[in-house]
């Protein structure tokens, strides 16, 4: 994974409550295996007509938006179905942080598992941030992951809370996997002197 440290990023605020994982990936793309390709698809029927064209009306499609590493959006982000892929889709169409007043607790395990920060802020932090993003065209924020601090290029400074272990993975871009691969020689020597004997009678 990229790891994360510092990141400067044009803010995408979705005004809605309670988006669940269907939403954010519908369950047809979830045929594929791989992590990467499901950016397309992300917020598939509320990004496309039902005809195929563009939905110029939802937010994703508004020329202001393009190239937004940063979602903003309300409590209970992400409930509904535990589908790995609704992380996996948001990362791939190159979104890093979501700033939200909640979120549904398995997505967001599964948020730092794939390399995404997941930021919960008050509401009325929120609120600000909601109108800044929505009538400035210019708006940007700054997240430095490794003081927990959150800028924007006005006047807004906030702290944001994190666990150091989730904090230390995202910092050095390492999933599970990654970790347990820095113990690999640890793990050879275990099995080198663990010797497992079967016995069929």
């Amino acid at each position: 994974m990229e790891p994360i440290r510092k990141i400067k990023g044009k803010v995408i605020p979705l005004d809605r409550p309670n988006i669940d994982t269907d939403a954010i990936l519908p369950k047809e793309f979830l045929t594929r295996i791989e992590r990467t390709g499901f950016g397309q698809f992300l917020f598939y029927y509320w990004r496309f007509n039902e005809d195929g064209t563009i939905n110029n009306q939802f937010i994703f499609n508004k020329v202001e938006y393009k190239n937004a590493t940063v979602l903003l959006t309300r409590k209970n982000f992400g409930c509904g179905s535990s589908r790995e892929h609704a992380p996996w889709s948001l990362k791939d169409y190159g979104i890093k942080v979501i700033i939200a007043e909640s979120f549904a607790d398995i997505f967001y395990n599964n948020c730092f598992k794939n390399g995404l920060l997941p930021i919960t802020l008050k509401q009325e932090q929120i609120d600000y941030l909601f109108e800044q993003a929505s009538n400035r065209t210019d708006f940007n924020l700054y997240v430095d992951l490794e003081e927990c601090i959150i800028t924007d290029n006005n006047s807004f400074t906030t702290s944001f809370d994190i666990e150091d272990f989730r904090k230390k993975m995202l910092m050095e871009g390492i999933d599970d996997i990654g970790l347990s691969l820095n113990y690999s020689d640890h793990i050879s020597k275990f099995e080198e002197g663990h010797t497992v004997h079967y016995f069929i009678p």
